[in-house]
């Protein structure tokens, strides 16, 4: 374990994951070498964190991850099945879970124009300057019906625990999970590179840190996602699933 990791470690939801080598382009290009399953023997779930609501604040100030009122991000990505558009904007309103203020974020992806899916998401930032996610309700649409909220989940609500969306200082090698409900929602993050650039329609940025997200409920899936300083994500590259660009298209601060 690095020192940076066992720093993280103090804020009880590290977990090791095999070694993964990957070499970034100057433009979001990317290719990964996908990590060895998950170590152990036992279930692949951390010791329960303890929750310390004092530690945490509302204000997501974070350098790579920021969530303050106003913001608001535009992305759009061309699938197979059309184009997808996806609006992420900071609500204003502040949630309370296991005692900790949590930012609401909703993220609202359409399909051609319709509706697919719509997610309350939560965040909080420890006082080490670490995001953390505490939960999300999301609901997944078909002719404008909710289908499925498969996907839910709520830090201490049947099991559930929060994890960490972003450290405060990412490093090549920091691993963690972002989320854990047991069977439900179980993705895991790895700063794969630091100090990369990344082109989309929004900008050209420099000092992008990139991450790789993997799922054991999703083995096949293999994400990239690229973060610029002051802004948060600007580009996911689907690996897996064809190198599919998810890109920012604009983005507001007001």
């Amino acid at each position: 374990m690095t020192a940076r990791t066992a720093e993280m470690g103090r804020v009880a939801v590290v977990v090791l994951l095999a070694a993964a080598l990957v070499s970034v382009g100057a433009c979001g290009e990317s290719t990964p070498v996908r990590p060895a399953p998950f170590p152990g023997s036992g279930a692949p779930s951390p010791s329960a964190p303890r929750v310390d609501a004092a530690a945490f604040s509302a204000t997501v100030d974070n350098r790579y991850f920021p969530l303050l009122p106003g913001m608001r991000w535009e992305y759009r990505s061309r699938t197979g099945d059309g184009v997808e558009t996806t609006v992420v904007a900071v609500t204003g309103r502040v949630r309370t879970v296991l005692g900790a203020p949590c930012v609401e974020v909703r993220d609202t992806v359409r399909l051609d124009g319709e509706v697919i899916e719509d997610t309350l998401d939560l965040y909080t930032q420890h006082r080490d300057g670490s995001v953390w996610y505490f939960g999300e309700d999301t609901k997944e649409y078909e002719h404008g019906k909710v289908v499925s909220t498969e996907g839910t989940w709520q830090a201490g609500v049947d099991g559930a625990r929060p994890g960490i969306i972003m450290p405060a200082e990412p490093r090549p090698g920091d691993r963690y999970r972002q989320e854990y409900y047991r069977g439900h929602a179980e993705d895991r993050g790895e700063v794969i590179a630091v100090g990369r650039r990344a082109k989309v329609p929004a900008g050209a940025y420099e000092g992008v840190v990139v991450t790789q997200e993997t799922t054991p409920l999703e083995p096949k899936v293999l994400e990239h996602k690229y973060y610029a300083a002051g802004i948060g994500p600007v580009l996911t590259i689907d690996v897996a699933g064809g190198g599919t660009r998810d890109e920012l298209m604009r983005f507001l601060n007001q």
